[in-house]
């Protein structure tokens, strides 16, 4: 396997418009950060898998059929007793989101569920910080996080910092440093930056975490690209002009698409990876993300590897 993420998966509720009495519209889409980047992957030619926990309900069902659907392993999806999660997601004119949850069954994987021997047939295992909020699937993600690094694979990590979820910012910062040490991959946006590194400085920010042993640290700037730092350099890759209909998904979907570059190096996905190599990855992983934000909708919206290497523009 050449990705395996681990977390949340659930239903958006986005916002689509309002109707003439001035009441929101929604439409219901797949979405979860470690599943929308298991998604991505696929769809850019990674193998993937996704382990996580759905309600015994339509809407699970239906997310399970969206992952297959989409070439994702979905036999460490379980069925538990809670309904299946739901954010709602409400998008402003520019494009930018907010979000409110509807907590259920993705709180209640637990370590018992986890496949340690599917673990080390992976590359990369991936996992964010949502599943960090509560108590057994906070328990199962750092689980199968200390597995995987512990016997030499890459650990690959999505703060996505949500404040609904957390009682206070301080508590979110403490909770979301605690897998750094298991860490060799981050992708994270600018404003979570402060956040694990107590500073929004990219620069001295990146650098910090690079001296705790991270690796490869990227730090997304919206439609301005991303800023890397790699073995010692840093750099900002330009973003892809676009059109923005909907910006959910759009991290997701260029951490999927750098993941999925990598695993294409083979079993060692970082080893001897050069600048240059790296930045060919950041520039394709850009595109994928802007095709993603000119679409509606998070798995929706996300582009295949023939639309990228066709050489369409977003």
């Amino acid at each position: 396997m050449d990705v395996t993420a681990i977390g949340e998966i659930l239903i958006d509720l986005t916002q689509t418009g309002v109707n003439g009495a001035g009441v929101p519209q929604f439409s219901a889409n797949p979405g979860g950060a470690p599943a929308n980047a298991a998604v991505a992957a696929a769809r850019l030619g990674a193998k993937t898998a996704f382990w996580g926990k759905v309600g015994d309900d339509a809407f699970g069902a239906y997310l399970r059929r969206v992952l297959k659907d989409n070439g994702v392993d979905a036999s460490g999806l379980r069925t538990g007793s809670q309904p299946t999660t739901m954010a709602i997601v409400s998008v402003d004119e520019a494009g930018e989101r907010s979000f409110q949850f509807l907590r259920g069954a993705d709180r209640d994987i637990c370590p018992e569920e986890v496949d340690e021997d599917a673990v080390l047939r992976t590359k990369i295992l991936h996992f964010g910080s949502v599943s960090l909020t509560a108590g057994m699937s906070r328990s199962a993600t750092i689980f199968a996080a200390r597995t995987a690094h512990k016997n030499g694979g890459l650990v690959s990590y999505d703060p996505n910092y949500r404040p609904a979820l957390w009682a206070n910012q301080a508590e979110a910062a403490e909770w979301m440093a605690i897998p750094l040490p298991l860490v060799d991959i981050i992708k994270l946006a600018e404003e979570e930056l402060p956040l694990l590194a107590g500073t929004a400085d990219l620069e001295e920010g990146t650098r910090i975490l690079e001296e705790r042993g991270l690796s490869l640290i990227m730090v997304t700037l919206g439609g301005e690209g991303v800023f890397c730092r790699w073995k010692g350099e840093s750099w900002h890759q330009p973003g892809v002009p676009v059109k923005v209909a909907d910006t959910n998904g759009a991290g997701d979907t260029f951490l999927g698409a750098v993941l999925s570059r990598l695993c294409q190096r083979g079993e060692k996905p970082l080893e001897g990876l050069t600048r240059a190599e790296l930045k060919d990855i950041l520039a394709f992983a850009n595109r994928a993300a802007a095709f993603t934000c000119s679409r509606s909708g998070a798995i929706p919206a996300m582009p295949t590897l023939a639309e990228l290497e066709g050489g369409r523009m977003p």
